[in-house]
């Protein structure tokens, strides 16, 4: 990874869009790399300069006994207030993933820490099941589908006092999800006051149409981006109308936006400072899964936002 020089310091406005925006998850398509490449990965990362726009390090709950054989080396140098944050995929049982990350914070806790964990419903049951039995100190993240039943399930969740997450993208064209239906979930949640983060294909700032993963004969198409996703749920919180979001959403190209230190600009005449921006992330939408770390930076350094 490149180092950042001193000309290419962002701004304000665009460290409070990046701050802990990228959750690693190396260990998920298209990438799959091993745990002991995934972590060493992770650990370059915590320590590159651009460390500061790193989240969590994303493991399945049955992989955590292993994520621990391959991390120790690295667990040990850390100090305890730079440790090592996970969040936790539940399995199909999630009595059991709980369990299994109670035990391993008990013995961890002070150098490498699960507090958030990701699970996946499709029912309202089946969130107020789970928010029964979720300790305090977990951040849940419920993936829930984008269907007629969406109202109800990210109602339940501002009930339960739970978190939302969306996936938008994956290895095949179907996998990504319309335009419409993405900025639908946004302002479902916006209004419910319920955070959220996203997951899957969002490897690249702005929306392109790319190859789907690395192998050379990948199946292509269109990528949501990460930039267009967070300025657009930004919009939305100021109240923009749907068109205008959608319009953000499947801009392509790169010029359209600015940073400077007072906020972030989109065809010159829309806008969110730098503070809209910092309550955007703090309150709203929280973070993405990206299986490259690496990609979205040099992305960002070619359009001079890094």
């Amino acid at each position: 990874m490149s180092a950042q020089t001193k000309d290419s310091v962002p701004s304000a406005s665009a460290k409070a869009l990046l701050t802990e925006i990228i959750d690693y998850a190396g260990l998920f398509p298209p990438s799959l790399a091993t745990m002991a490449e995934a972590v060493g990965n992770y650990a370059a990362y915590k320590k590159s300069v651009y460390s500061w726009m790193l989240g969590r390090f994303i493991v399945p709950a049955a992989r955590l006994d292993e994520f621990l054989e391959s991390a120790n080396e690295f667990l040990k140098a850390e100090n305890a207030d730079n440790g090592w944050r996970l969040s936790v995929l539940a399995s199909e049982d999630v009595y059991e993933s709980i369990r299994l990350i109670e035990n391993f914070n008990r013995q961890n806790a002070d150098r490498v820490l699960c507090d958030a964990f990701e699970i996946r419903a499709n029912t309202v049951s089946e969130i107020e099941n789970a928010a029964r039995i979720l300790p305090d100190y977990l951040t849940a993240y419920f993936e829930v589908p984008i269907n007629h039943n969406l109202a109800d399930l990210v109602s339940t969740l501002a009930i339960t006092n739970q978190r939302a997450k969306i996936r938008t993208g994956g290895v095949t064209p179907d996998a990504f999800p319309k335009t419409r239906e993405i900025i639908r979930f946004m302002r479902t949640c916006l209004a419910a006051n319920v955070p959220f983060k996203a997951t899957a294909g969002l490897h690249h700032p702005v929306r392109c149409f790319k190859p789907l993963t690395y192998e050379p004969d990948a199946p292509e198409g269109t990528m949501h981006g990460f930039m267009n996703l967070f300025i657009a749920a930004g919009f939305i919180r100021q109240g923009y109308k749907t068109n205008l979001v959608e319009s953000l959403m499947e801009d392509e190209f790169s010029e359209s936006f600015s940073f400077s230190d007072g906020g972030v600009t989109w065809h010159i005449n829309y806008a969110l400072t730098t503070r809209q921006l910092q309550i955007l992330r703090e309150r709203n939408i929280i973070s993405f899964g990206s299986c490259s770390f690496e990609e979205p930076i040099a992305d960002l350094q070619e359009m001079r936002i890094l």
